[in-house]
């Protein structure tokens, strides 16, 4: 099987964990499935849930500094991956569940253009985008949200932008 995976936005960007990055990037139909293929590259490892830190601790928070580096790295499905585990946590309401919901579903608007469904894409960055507009404060666990949001509506919703938005953590 040739693997396409999407391309990196921006190789020189900074990491905010020194985490590992899986051996390739899973995209639906194209690479193995990471968890349920013996192939995966996260076949038969346990999943551990993450600690919970709350939204003032993302800096010691490794599973959300790497979800953000999988984010920013075109590691879109293993994204939504790493941060669904810290949004369970949340009990999927509140500012921080917006948050981190918008993030995933930006990841998987990211994964369903470059799989060439933009109108999943749009829909997708349509609900990211309200989801992040819900968050009173100008910046979140790190994020400048105004930038962020205008990237996300650039992309996906406006569809006038053809670059993919990255997010940059105040560390």
């Amino acid at each position: 099987m040739n693997l396409v995976e999407p391309p990196v936005p921006d190789p020189g960007w900074p990491r905010y964990s020194t985490r590992e990055f899986p051996s390739y990037r899973f995209v639906p139909g194209r690479s193995p499935h990471p968890r349920r293929d013996p192939r995966g590259h996260a076949y038969g490892m346990p999943d551990v849930p993450p600690p919970r830190h709350g939204p003032e601790g993302w800096r010691e928070n490794d599973v959300y500094r790497h979800g953000i580096d999988l984010y920013n790295f075109a590691y879109w499905w293993e994204c939504h991956e790493a941060l669904e585990g810290l949004w369970h946590l949340t009990g999927h309401s509140g500012t921080e569940a917006q948050f981190l919901q918008g993030i995933i579903q930006t990841a998987a608007a990211n994964l369903r253009r470059f799989l060439g469904s933009t109108e999943g894409a749009h829909r997708l960055g349509s609900e990211a985008v309200q989801r992040l507009e819900s968050i009173p404060e100008p910046r979140f666990m790190g994020v400048d949200l105004g930038a962020f949001i205008q990237g996300v509506r650039d992309l996906h919703v406006e569809r006038t932008s053809e670059t993919i938005p990255l997010i940059r953590l105040d560390v």
